[in-house]
């Protein structure tokens, strides 16, 4: 009888260590972790994340479903600055749980469309083919409010180093805005390498904040430094022009 307990209280153990493995591989990423790294099919071949792309900042796009009319705006969008994303040092990967022949024809179709009277563009990105929905997983991009296995239309930037910088979630029936995505992009490079803060609306030119100071008396000491430089609002609140 002890052993018969003895050996249902060892499975029940290994039960539980498990399912928290599987709980802690699927938790939500948050900002500041390390990105997963998955090798997937993709329209360009297959890539190997994130060692084929050393060096560079990142930038993970997931969507719902080929050949949806929100989706196909989108891909247009980011193929029309995709050329601002390689100035930017940055990769964009299209991730969806479609199947590879599927993306490829929509490709095609995408490439074959002209969007407000723009020419039509090029796909220079890989679109990952997700079947199993391994990746999705990872990452925590499948929907849970639908029956289909459909990814949430999401956005996550990740910095060379491979961490999570930001993360994005839209609702399916909204197209996200390109142009706040290199936006962001574009203040988290800024950010990184002056160690500066970006205000609210900042974009690239603007002035920027500096890391609060921690007592007033160190508020006082910034005030003699050059004033064509920094300035204050209040005592917490310095900026630095640019």
């Amino acid at each position: 009888m002890k052993k018969i307990t003895f050996f249902i209280i060892i499975i029940l153990f290994l039960l539980i260590n498990v399912n928290a493995q599987v709980k802690k591989n699927y938790d939500s990423p948050y900002i500041g972790q390390f990105a997963p790294s998955f090798k997937a099919l993709t329209t360009l071949g297959t890539i190997n994340f994130p060692d084929d792309y050393f060096t560079k900042w990142k930038i993970l796009f997931s969507h719902p479903a080929d050949f949806t009319p929100v989706c196909t705006s989108e891909i247009i969008e980011l193929a029309t600055k995709q050329e601002d994303f390689i100035k930017l040092n940055t990769a964009l990967i299209v991730i969806s749980t479609d199947g590879l022949n599927s993306h490829i024809e929509w490709v095609k179709s995408i490439e074959s469309i002209v969007f407000k009277d723009k020419e039509s563009v090029k796909i220079k990105f890989p679109i990952v083919a997700d079947v199993n929905t391994e990746i999705s997983k990872q990452y925590n991009l499948l929907r849970k409010d639908v029956s289909e296995r459909k990814d949430m239309r999401a956005v996550i930037f990740i910095d060379p180093n491979n961490k999570i910088r930001a993360i994005l979630n839209y609702p399916e029936n909204i197209g996200r805005n390109i142009s706040e995505i290199e936006r962001i992009l574009v203040a988290l490079q800024t950010a990184d390498k002056m160690e500066i803060l970006t205000p609210a609306n900042w974009k690239s030119g603007d002035d920027v904040l500096i890391p609060s100071p921690k007592s007033m008396e160190e508020s006082e000491k910034l005030k003699t430094k050059n004033k064509s430089t920094y300035y204050n609002l209040t005592w917490y609140m310095w900026y630095m022009k640019l």
